[in-house]
């Protein structure tokens, strides 16, 4: 980001000025494994869906502004009403929605690093304090008794699961106590749930649990990012705030076309779902076998690894391979680590060879 001039900083807010946007790193290369995309194309019999309902679709008039065909398509899957569901434009536009109508000046909300760093951005944006709750130095998994005793005196509490970098699940017994100890919301950011499978979900709670959220998207397993589609589900009247401070007509015509299509034929994407968890098997015992490297133990679709100097062979990776992985190096707790996409098959084994090559 360039450096803001003198004069535009004395027009933005104040605690705007120093504000450092979120950095995904990217650089084109010949595979990228860096932002745990599903890299393996659409089935064409999804993909046919898709096209057919995108060519069908009028531009020239405005989305719904409430996407209800494609809620009522997520209530249905999820067995609650359309009013628990509200549909934004990708995640992010949902988890900053959330700090804008629930955190602010005065409130704060905890977070659990290393996580997604959007959640500290976003808070920064809506002037949210954040606190955070350690993790185990070893295993990365989350310290529940700070994370309990941090709940009880904040009025967000965010929880993800699987957490991203480090891939580990959130017990549901724990979510439920957080859930009681905070006097504010709860969200479970559910990103990578498909992955872990959905008796990992937290969504069985939300019948007794009302001031539960989950976040979910379409850009992981249903191989979506580009669509910028996603989702969450509460009380209703939390829905209704969050539906109060939404922009209007944020998610576009052709995105719920596309999400609906996808929805409705998620039956065709669960074998490639499977695929890429045989595959994060294979890729876990594949590096495991490599001189010096740790990997941890993941419900995602990626790898943390840590390694020797994992800044250095991540740019070899990239420049001598053209192989893109995410450098965590610089996060606390997180020295030495890169974590890695599971991609397909072929993309798998060219990091393999690449590492195997690169490590002494």
């Amino acid at each position: 980001m360039a450096e803001l001039s003198t004069r535009v900083q004395r027009l933005m807010q104040p605690h705007l000025r120093s504000i450092e946007p979120y950095d995904p790193n990217f650089t084109a290369t010949r595979i990228n494994l860096s932002a745990n995309e599903n890299t393996h194309p659409l089935p064409a019999s999804v993909r046919e869906a898709v096209d057919e309902v995108l060519a069908a679709t009028p531009l020239n008039r405005y989305p719904d502004p409430m996407s209800d065909a494609l809620r009522d398509e997520i209530a249905a899957v999820n067995d609650v009403s359309r009013a628990q569901v509200c549909v934004g434009n990708g995640g992010d536009e949902l988890l900053y929605n959330f700090l804008l109508a629930f955190g602010g000046r005065n409130r704060s909300v905890l977070i659990c690093p290393p996580c997604f760093s959007e959640y500290a951005f976003f808070a920064q944006l809506t002037e949210t304090n954040v606190r955070t709750a350690g993790r185990d130095p070893r295993t990365l998994t989350l310290d529940e008794e700070a994370l309990l005793a941090c709940a009880r005196t904040c009025d967000l509490v965010i929880v993800t699961s699987p957490n991203n970098p480090t891939g580990d699940l959130a017990d549901l017994g724990l979510i439920e106590r957080v859930c009681h100890a905070c006097h504010g919301l709860v969200m479970v950011d559910e990103a990578y749930i498909e992955f872990a499978g959905e008796d990992a979900s937290a969504l069985p709670l939300l019948a007794h649990l009302d001031n539960l959220v989950i976040l979910r998207t379409l850009s992981k397993a249903y191989g979506a990012a580009g669509t910028r589609c996603g989702y969450v589900m509460a009380a209703t009247d939390i829905i209704d705030a969050l539906s109060a401070v939404r922009q209007i007509y944020s998610v576009n015509v052709l995105t719920q076309a596309a999400a609906l299509a996808l929805v409705r034929k998620r039956g065709a994407l669960e074998p490639l779902t499977a695929s890429i968890v045989t595959e994060r098997a294979r890729l876990q015992r594949a590096l495991e076998e490599l001189p010096g490297i740790t990997v941890w133990p993941s419900s995602a679709n990626f790898l943390l690894v840590r390694m020797a100097g994992a800044t250095a062979i991540r740019n070899h990776l990239r420049d001598e391979y053209s192989i893109l992985v995410r450098d965590f190096s610089s996060a606390a707790g997180l020295e030495d680590c890169l974590r890695i996409t599971v991609g397909t098959p072929k993309e798998n084994d060219a990091v393999i060879a690449a590492l195997t090559e690169l490590l002494p």
